[in-house]
């Protein structure tokens, strides 16, 4: 299986990323050895999708990085998510 996912940052954006190990790589981003993301711990998965072939997976990612409004609608869609893990719902 190959994931999409998305962690919310101590400074409320949202990191979007793609892996073959969802577990192993959330624990790399909580344990702060993920470059991207490590000075912005702590980090929460707030939403994942998952794909039989990675191709699928990474084109995902791509297309809500590289497009504005496949990232708004994903947000909206993952509002309450993000709301309950900021504390705030």
């Amino acid at each position: 299986m190959f994931y999409m996912y998305v962690l919310l940052l101590d400074n409320d954006q949202l990191y979007i990323g793609f892996t073959n190990d969802l577990k192993k790589r959330i624990k790399l981003h909580k344990e702060g050895k993920v470059f991207t993301t490590k000075k912005f711990l702590p980090v929460k998965l707030v939403y994942y999708e998952c794909y039989l072939d990675k191709e699928d997976a990474e084109q995902r990612e791509f297309m809500i990085k590289r497009f504005g409004s496949t990232y708004s609608h994903l947000k909206k869609r993952i509002t309450n998510s993000i709301k309950k893990s900021q504390g705030r719902g």
